[in-house]
């Protein structure tokens, strides 16, 4: 008898739910912690995250870290074409981390159900999936989606396929202001409920049961709704899920833990992959990412406080005022003092004041439940959030500017000088054009003039200052303005609260227009 009282919290959630897995009939794999590179270089699309540590075995074949534990598996498992394989692991893989950003050997363990895969097995591998957050926290969200749904109602709706990329990049963020610029006024008024939070799982199912035209659309909807209808108060459908890398062809889930800033599990179907690597049977699983939960023994209850993260400065002000206009007031904001926090306790809201580039870390951290950013600030640095709602103030854009007699000589690489490293790049990119990135943290509008650069790229906001220095706009990027955020994680706990602010903005956004 194993006495659980000396292990840490990662160590019990393992052991509860190895127990769990054999229970229900899985048995455990087990892998070297080194593949041949070649492999993972084949099937690099269906990496979850970028980058794979090599090195040289002692004949000098280039070997792997473990980066993914489900493509070894498929690879060292058999194709079955009928019955089911159940595997369940407690593997180490090396790579990006979510959070950090950086290299770190990251914990998981979770399952894979390989071969005929139908729907008693999605559901059981999805009650596992719920059975497994319990065993981290009684106050935990899982979020459902279907992959093929989406593409279903895509097709449905005409959605020009140069268009598709962006328009589930607008779903991920649930950003409908994005969602309606991408589609004509006929495919908006049906797609935006894609983006939209319902009550219920029943609310939500009644509304995209609505909008389904194809019989295909329709029996995909149907084999979803036989999965989730009954799941109970935990789940959630939530089409902001997507799988941009073509992992995922049907039903997918993320778990989340309150408290806990990004997503402990994810999983899916992933049919895609195994066709992909030669197999004719399905697959379902997922992970849970016990890295994640190194601190959840910290966290505390749920105050009820929503917590938002504003920009010091003007836009800061602007911001504010648009919150107090819209009901979300805290008058000791405006008391003569250098407090950086402030609370209505009977609002049950708490403001603080941050540098304007670093709302959109307390907000991904989960430091803040929503936050306000610029567009460059999103573009640049590229926080893993919700992008909520476009507030239409702290307009200015995103322009490339030289000096009045430039002619850009297409033979030779293109200089820019930035802050926006990101920003530029992506931008000229789509160009074909070969630059030189010249990182600078201030003063841009100088490099043209002591040749350090040809061109720069900034925020332009009334052009005084280029005009100043001898500079002229003459390209423009990008528009920018301010936008609400959320960190997803903790939307999914907060979500009534996050949308009343969202809609009470949304009508303080179109007066001001």
């Amino acid at each position: 008898m194993i006495d659980t009282s000396i292990l840490s919290f990662s160590e019990k959630a393992v052991f509860e739910m190895r127990n769990l897995f054999l229970k229900n009939g899985y048995r455990q794999f087990k892998m070297s912690k080194f593949e041949e590179y070649d492999f993972y270089s084949k099937n690099k699309d269906f990496l979850v995250a970028d980058g794979v540590i090599t090195f040289n075995d002692t004949n000098g074949k280039l070997l792997a870290l473990k980066p993914d534990v489900t493509l070894s598996i498929i690879k060292n498992c058999k194709d079955f074409s009928n019955g089911v394989e159940k595997y369940f692991y407690n593997e180490n893989v090396y790579r990006i981390s979510e959070t950090s950003h950086d290299y770190k050997e990251i914990m998981q363990t979770g399952l894979e159900c390989i071969g005929e895969i139908n729907k008693k097995e999605v559901k059981e591998v999805v009650s596992l999936a719920m059975q497994s957050l319990k065993t981290l926290s009684n106050n935990f969200v899982i979020k459902f989606s279907h992959i093929g749904l989406t593409s279903s109602l895509l097709f449905d709706y005409e959605v020009e396929e140069n268009k598709k990329q962006d328009v589930i990049k607008a779903l991920a963020q649930k950003n409908a202001g994005a969602l309606k610029e991408l589609l004509t006024d006929v495919q908006f008024a049906s797609l935006k409920k894609l983006v939209h939070n319902y009550a219920s799982i029943e609310e939500t199912l009644k509304e995209i049961k609505s909008i389904c035209i194809s019989n295909q659309s329709k029996e995909v909807f149907n084999q979803f709704a036989s999965v989730v209808s009954d799941l109970g108060e935990n789940a959630v459908i939530d089409f902001s899920i997507t799988s941009p890398d073509g992992y995922y062809s049907g039903i997918v889930f993320n778990g989340f833990v309150y408290g806990i800033a990004t997503r402990v599990l994810s999983g899916g179907q992933y049919d895609n992959l195994m066709q992909k690597m030669g197999r004719k049977s399905s697959a379902i699983g997922f992970a849970v990412y016990l890295d994640t939960l190194e601190r959840v023994e910290e966290v505390a209850d749920d105050d009820g406080f929503i917590n938002v993260a504003l920009p010091k400065g003007r836009l800061g002000e602007k911001v504010y005022n648009m919150f107090e206009k819209a009901g979300f007031d805290c008058p000791s904001i405006k008391e003569n003092n250098r407090k950086l926090i402030f609370e209505n306790k009977e609002k049950k809201l708490r403001f603080f004041w941050v540098k304007p580039s670093d709302v959109t870390i307390y907000v991904e951290r989960g430091s803040a439940d929503i936050g306000v950013a610029g567009k460059d600030i999103l573009l640049e640095y590229r926080p893993d959030v919700y992008e909520l709602l476009d507030l239409n103030i702290g307009k200015c854009r995103m322009a490339v500017a030289s000096k009045k007699d430039f002619v850009d000589d297409q033979t030779k690489t293109l200089r820019v000088a930035t802050k926006f490293s990101n920003i530029a790049k992506d931008y000229y990119a789509s160009k074909c054009r070969e630059i030189d990135i010249i990182h600078l943290n201030g003063s841009i509008e100088i490099a043209p003039i002591l040749g350090l650069s040809d061109v720069i790229v900034d925020i332009v906001e009334t052009g005084k200052t280029l005009i100043e220095n001898d500079l002229i706009p003459f390209e423009t990027i990008v528009s920018i303005s301010a936008r609400l955020i959320a960190n997803k994680s903790l939307y999914g706990f907060k979500a009534e609260k996050i949308r009343q602010i969202k809609n009470s903005l949304l009508s303080q956004v179109k007066h001001d227009d």
